[in-house]
This record gives structure tokens, sequence and C-alpha cells, in this order.
């Protein structure tokens, strides 16, 4: 089987790597080899992207909200939303791949509501100061545009996308009423020759790969999500600067975060922020990993005895907040928490 291997691109030998744990009969020597080369075989051609497709992110990942009537060479926008990161984010992947394929710029953009679903100070300061970090991981280290604006995203999305002259917008996706209702009428703003995908950057597997209708029990969806975790629970591509620069109509102004911050949280004083828990991609990895006090690396063998013991706060991990912003990736969690497993199994 070993010079099947050659024909098959990287990506899906990783996958396949994940789904041969599932699949043992394909080592089983008293399984015919035609048998095993055809089952093989399959699972490559079913693991693989259809042509014309993306390699960098699974095709079952992305839904195209909106087919655009016409091929524009404009830049890609992403719609930064639900997943507040640069590091392992298969939305921003997938849109610094499809702008290297039109051989065209990227650009970042999130909308601050007026009324951010009910947030105060306390949300609202932790998922700012996220931001801005954010900002400064995607300009210095991918060259890539942050575009900050406020207000109603249902008018700032499509004029954006017509002042840049873009050709395709990439959205992660929120299950919220609110953000499906907001996606919906900019679906009916936004141009026609503009191209939408959607694209599930917060779950391990895609909601709509998971389940084609709403499930009433945990016991009834876990059996769906775990015969799907060898194809998408892989790790993710090195994500490089994108080959074209932005040179669009739309110029980039400088984001005063200090005053924004200061803002919302003086509106929402009555629910102050909190010491203890430091806001962004680095102190989420920090919780997660951290040498002197990571979830994994240090308090993992405390959570079975305090995880419920609310004096002993060190017994749970600490990621909610991180993962609730998208401040970290829950697929980069459990990766490295099946890395921890194989190496110490009486730990897990």
């Amino acid at each position: 089987l070993h010079f099947l291997a050659f024909s098959i691109p990287p990506a899906t030998l990783a996958r396949l790597a994940l789904r041969f744990r599932t699949t043992p009969a394909l080592f089983n020597s008293h399984f015919p080899f035609n048998r095993r080369f055809r089952a093989l075989f399959t699972m490559a051609s079913s693991l693989a992207p259809p042509p014309g497709q993306s390699a960098a992110v699974q095709p079952g990942r992305i839904r195209v909200l909106k087919e655009g009537s016409a091929k524009q060479m404009g830049p890609v926008v992403y719609w930064m939303f639900r997943d507040q990161r640069h590091r392992d984010n298969w939305a921003l992947i997938h849109a610094v791949d499809q702008a290297n394929k039109r051989n065209v710029p990227v650009a970042v953009a999130f909308n601050l509501f007026d009324q951010f679903l009910g947030a105060k100070a306390r949300q609202l300061g932790f998922m700012l100061k996220g931001l801005r970090q954010v900002q400064v991981d995607i300009e210095e280290k991918l060259q890539i545009p942050f575009f900050l604006f406020r207000g109603e995203a249902e008018e700032n999305v499509p004029k954006f996308l017509e002042e840049c002259g873009a050709s395709l917008l990439v959205t992660d996706f929120s299950p919220l009423r609110e953000i499906r209702k907001c996606k919906e009428e900019i679906l009916k703003r936004v141009s026609d020759s503009v191209t939408i995908h959607e694209v599930d950057a917060h779950n391990v597997v895609p909601l709509w790969v998971a389940s084609e209708k709403l499930e009433y029990s945990a016991r009834t969806i876990r059996t769906k999500i775990t015969k799907r975790l060898p194809e998408y629970l892989i790790d993710f591509p090195v994500l490089l600067p994108p080959k074209a620069k932005w040179v669009a109509a739309k110029d980039q102004t400088a984001v005063d975060w200090d005053n924004i911050i200061l803002e919302v949280l003086r509106k929402g004083a009555e629910v102050p922020e909190i010491e203890w828990c430091i806001p962004g991609e680095d102190a989420a990895m920090e919780v997660l990993m951290g040498s002197k006090d990571g979830f994994l690396t240090k308090r993992l063998k405390l959570y079975s005895s305090d995880r419920n013991n609310p004096l002993k706060p060190k017994g749970l991990s600490g990621l909610s907040p991180y993962l609730h912003f998208g401040q970290i990736s829950a697929q980069r969690c459990a990766l490295e928490a099946h890395k921890v497993k194989l190496r110490s199994p009486q730990v897990c």
C-alpha cells in the first residue's frame, strides 16, 4: 500500500492517518490485499477535496451562502466575528488560500455593534483587548490589513465590499439568531457579483456536517461527532502572508483602541472587568500549555478530583472565556490534549 501514498496530497494523508486509528482492518494481513487497496483508495478519495476547491480547508467545513454572478478579480475580505484569532482559524486560512488562488489581496474586517448582544464592560473589555492583539498579529505576522467598523454590520459590510471592489466575502459561522438575521440582510444588500462563503472555524466537526437535524440529547449526537473526528480533528496548515499585498481603494485608518476600550468600560461599568483573566491569544495558549500553570502541562491531574470543588478553581481549565470569544481554537485544545494522552495515558 505504500506506493499509493505518493499520489495522495499531504493534507489527505494526515486525515488518513487519523482515520486508520478507527479502521484497524486496513492493517489486518488476513484481509485480502485487493480489499485493503480498494478501502484505502476509497477512503483517500472521500477525504480529498473536489477539483477546483481549496486543499487548505476541508470542503465540508465551507458553505457557499451566495455564488457571485461574475468572475471578479477584486480582493478577498474576511469578516471576523466569532473566531477572534489569527492562529488556528479555518476561516482566515480559507480567505488567504482563496486570495492566493485568485492572486488578489485579502483584508480582515471586524464590526463592533453598538449594542453587542447585551455585553457589558467585563465582556467587551476582554473582547476588545483580545482584538487589539489580533490586529497586531495579523498585520505584523501576515501583512494583512485589519479594519474595525462600528454600527450596523448590515450597512458597514456591504459598503466596505463595494468600496474595495471585493470578489469574495468569507465569514465565520455563528448559530445565534441575531447574527443569522444579520447575514441574511447582508446577502440581500451585497452586489450579485460577490461570492459569500461561510466557514465553521469554531467547532471541530462543522455543525452542518455533524447532524442534519435538531438533536434532542447529547447521546444522539455524540456518536455522530465521534465518527467524524478522524476526518476533521486534524492539525492546521502553516499560514503564511498572502502573495498579493493590499492596494485596494479603501485606505486603512488607525484604530484608536484606547479610547474605544475606555468608552465601553465606562458605559458598562455596572459589570466591571476582572483582573485575574488576561485576554488575548497568547494568554489563552499560556492557560492551556504554559510551563508554569498550564492546564494540560501542570493542572490536568487535578481535574478529576477538584473540578466540582468551588474552593479549588485551579481544578478547572480556565479556558471558557477564551473559547467563548474565539481567542483559542477548541480544535487546538483537543489536539494538544490528544498529544498529552499519547505521552502520559495515566493522566488522561
